[in-house]
């Protein structure tokens, strides 16, 4: 099967434009796998991880929200805020998740509980694509034959 082209764009800037073979998005209700020749498609994204598969190479991104418009050719992710697995510095998402952990702990006056979930939720997204890109990083490493 031919692959398909994968945009991710935020306002700030394209993240990614490359050929793929597989997507897997983060819908708001669930996971959606795309492959090439998917019929047209268009909807809203959530929180979460989006991979896309290229050979055996696995792209992680954290994506926090916005759309996503799908052809058979073409997948382009208009997101809120998306983030390269290797761009996350996971001591910062592992502060923020504490920082929201603590807050939902203590709920202080004054604080938007939904505001604080939605903090916990981006951190733990960031998280998780950090440690995937990670393990299947050092799973490679070791997999080679001699």
């Amino acid at each position: 099967m031919s692959p398909m082209r994968l945009e991710i764009v935020t306002q700030e800037r394209a993240l990614f434009s490359g050929d793929v073979d597989m997507v897997v998005a983060p819908g708001v209700e669930g996971e959606l796998g795309i492959l090439p020749g998917h019929a047209p498609l268009l909807t809203a994204l959530g929180v979460g991880p989006l991979l896309a598969r290229r050979g055996g190479e696995e792209l992680w991104f954290a994506i926090h929200g916005g759309f996503m418009e799908v052809t058979p050719e073409k997948v382009i992710v208009l997101a809120d805020v998306a983030e390269r697995a290797e761009e996350i510095d996971i001591a910062r998402a592992e502060e923020a998740r504490q920082r929201a952990e603590q807050i939902l702990k203590e709920r202080p006056a004054g604080v938007d509980l939904n505001a604080a979930l939605a903090a916990l939720r981006r951190s733990r997204v960031r998280l998780e694509v950090a440690r995937r890109r990670r393990i299947r990083r050092e799973g490679s490493a070791g997999s080679s034959a001699p």
